[in-house]
């Protein structure tokens, strides 16, 4: 807002990926924004389009036309992609899992459970990739719903003037904790193949499974069994306070706020 000498950046609106060089160019175009700076139509600049956008920012909106927001949203941020990507980046959905105490003892418990089982070998023995495969994704797409419905991290938006946000913001929600999960599952992925290696025998093995096994077996079972541990950090989880899992999901620290308030 020139008027009110006023600029607000959204560091998730920048995106994922080359961050430094688009907050250096936002700061940059901000500046000459608050400043009167901004270039007429078919200007060279290569900042027209930026500066364009924030002459728009500080423009009037009207409230109106309930679509209105929406593609005002989408002109000053860059598109909805971009923003997406930077929300879940914010996140930080590789440390979702790893500040869930309850949940890190309830994966690896039941990885180890699942490991010493002869039942599961044969099982992880009988399955192919694209199962494999299946019931990877699945697993993980199980687990990260049941964190969200547990711990009542779906928004709704009763006025339909903010569906379009709360949609955002639930889709930065779902990708978090998907991604999330999805790192705890390669985690005990590298846990569970490991152990399978130093404590099952290949001829303990071999004997449950009726051949002599290989590598490809060894990587069923530690595949299989991060799915049981999977399943059982998402139970692990769901004891887990509903404010833990918020600070976990979205990345809050209250030592940052204690900073920006000095």
């Amino acid at each position: 807002s020139p008027t009110h000498g006023v600029a607000l950046l959204s560091l998730p609106a920048l995106g994922a990926v080359q961050r430094r060089r688009r907050l250096s160019k936002a700061l940059d175009d901000a500046v000459a924004a608050l400043l009167g700076d901004l270039p007429e139509e078919g200007s060279a600049s290569s900042r027209l389009g930026a500066r364009r956008r924030l002459g728009e920012l500080a423009a009037k909106v009207d409230e109106g036309e309930g679509s209105e927001g929406v593609v005002f949203l989408a002109r000053v941020l860059g598109g909805n992609i971009r923003l997406l990507a930077g929300m879940v980046r914010a996140n930080h959905p590789w440390r979702f899992v790893s500040t869930l105490g309850r949940a890190m003892l309830g994966a690896l418990a039941a990885a180890i459970f699942g490991l010493v089982t002869s039942d599961l070998w044969r099982i992880a023995a009988s399955l192919g990739p694209i199962r494999l495969v299946l019931t990877g994704l699945g697993t993980i797409a199980a687990a990260a719903a049941t964190m969200i419905v547990v711990h009542r991290l779906w928004e709704r938006a009763p006025d339909p003037r903010v569906r379009e946000q709360v949609a955002l913001f639930n889709l930065a929600t779902m990708a978090t904790v998907g991604l999330g999960v999805g790192a705890l599952y390669l985690f005990v992925f590298a846990i569970s193949l490991a152990g399978a290696a130093l404590l099952i025998d290949s001829s303990l093995l071999g004997d449950a499974i009726g051949r002599d096994p290989g590598a490809w077996d060894y990587l069923r079972l530690a595949w299989l069994t991060s799915a049981v541990g999977t399943i059982g950090g998402a139970l692990g989880a769901t004891v887990e306070s509903d404010q833990a899992v918020r600070e976990a999901a979205y990345a809050y620290r209250p030592e940052d706020e204690r900073i920006l308030s000095r």
